[in-house]
């Protein structure tokens, strides 16, 4: 008998709607790509609208600075996206992580392994035109979004190669994409290690996110009684749904001070 997955049964029943409004007294997590930036041919091609910058220096300000980016990418590449604001992240689905005051939590992974995985996809993709190899420092990720036809050829190469590597790793996919990290760090878990410290201790923590790898956060924060809202269609088990970039722009934008809630 194949067994069921609780978690994806769930979401197939559940009706999702729209979050209610931000509250000052929240913790508010973000997602980058495909949440508040849009998806786009490569990571580096993406563009930041010139108004996103204020809004999240608005809305950590609003928050009291409980505003944390929590994302696939590194720490480094989001402050080149996001000159000056400085603000908390986890980086590398939580493989580094940037606290509220500024200290920098590393979780290494097997760098020599890392660089031979690297290698080996570097002479796949060199035969595959249109695979791109993103090594991020601790975690290394395969984009197929120019070749979608390649889909299953790209995680079979991956899960073959995979077989043979010594260590805990975990392999997940995404948006058309493969992301291999090391084994135990997720979002889930970054946003638990923010939601133990300040400024985001003892606020309603939420969580808005695109891809499969945000599951994880969405689950954290529902255990912990707060928001999980998934951005654009697709099964999850987030309770609370917004169609788009666009969307949740807005929603954030739309978060007042303390002294106007009723």
């Amino acid at each position: 008998m194949i067994g069921v997955d609780p978690h994806a049964a769930r979401a197939r029943r559940m009706v999702r709607r729209r979050p209610p409004p931000l509250a000052a007294t929240d913790a508010l997590f973000l997602d980058i790509d495909g949440t508040l930036l849009e998806l786009a041919a490569t990571p580096d091609s993406v563009t930041v609208d010139p108004a996103l910058p204020t809004t999240l220096v608005a809305a950590a300000r609003l928050l009291g600075g409980a505003l944390a980016l929590v994302t696939g990418r590194s720490i480094r590449d989001v402050d080149v996206l996001f000159p000056g604001l400085a603000l908390p992240i986890a980086g590398q689905h939580g493989c580094e992580r940037r606290s509220g005051d500024g200290a920098m939590n590393l979780h290494a992974s097997d760098a020599q392994t890392l660089d031979r995985l690297r290698n080996l996809f570097t002479g796949f993709a060199s035969r595959h035109p249109g695979i791109l190899v993103e090594h991020k420092g601790a975690t290394l990720a395969l984009h197929y979004r120019a070749v979608p036809e390649l889909a299953s050829h790209v995680h079979q190469t991956i899960r073959d190669a995979m077989e043979d590597v010594e260590g805990s790793w975990t392999v997940e996919g995404g948006k058309r994409l493969v992301e291999i990290r090391p084994g135990g760090r997720n979002k889930g878990r970054a946003i638990a290690d923010f939601i133990g410290e300040r400024p985001f201790a003892g606020r309603r923590p939420v969580f808005v996110g695109d891809d499969r790898g945000d599951e994880h956060g969405f689950r954290v924060v529902e255990k912990a009684g707060g928001i999980a809202v998934k951005v654009g269609p697709g099964a999850t088990c987030a309770r609370h749904r917004l169609p788009d970039v666009d969307a949740v722009r807005e929603w954030i934008a739309a978060l007042q001070p303390k002294s106007s809630l009723p």
